[in-house]
């Protein structure tokens, strides 16, 4: 059975800063691209940020100098630092782990509330 568990969700001044963390079990954790994305009330899943096997990362351009993604294989977790934060973060953030094999495989983590406010 594949699980996803975020944590490191909460609520954080402007400015302020939030580690998440995603920890994965029933899966080879170092062959899946892993992800962070994020959706906002209102508003349709957006990506965040994405960390490949070899360990090359893409970000929003929004998050570019101020998100960083990272994986350890070992612990079979990514992480998402996240500093100088914005209102506009707030967020429900999902972590993501894609497989682009024979057959695709795609699976989600139950989400963690981010909340950026004064």
């Amino acid at each position: 059975q594949v699980q996803l568990v975020e944590s490191g969700g909460g609520l954080v001044q402007p400015g302020g800063s939030l580690r998440l963390s995603c920890a994965a079990s029933g899966i080879i954790f170092s062959i899946y691209v892993m992800g962070w994305y994020r959706q906002a009330p209102g508003k349709q899943r957006e990506l965040v940020a994405t960390v490949t096997s070899g360990g090359s990362t893409n970000y929003q351009d929004s998050v570019k100098g101020r998100f960083t993604i990272s994986r350890d294989n070992a612990k079979n977790t990514v992480y998402l630092q996240m500093n100088n934060l914005k209102p506009e973060d707030t967020a429900v953030y999902y972590c993501n782990a894609l497989w682009l094999g024979i057959q695709t495989r795609n699976y989600w983590g139950q989400g963690t509330q981010v909340t950026v406010s004064s």
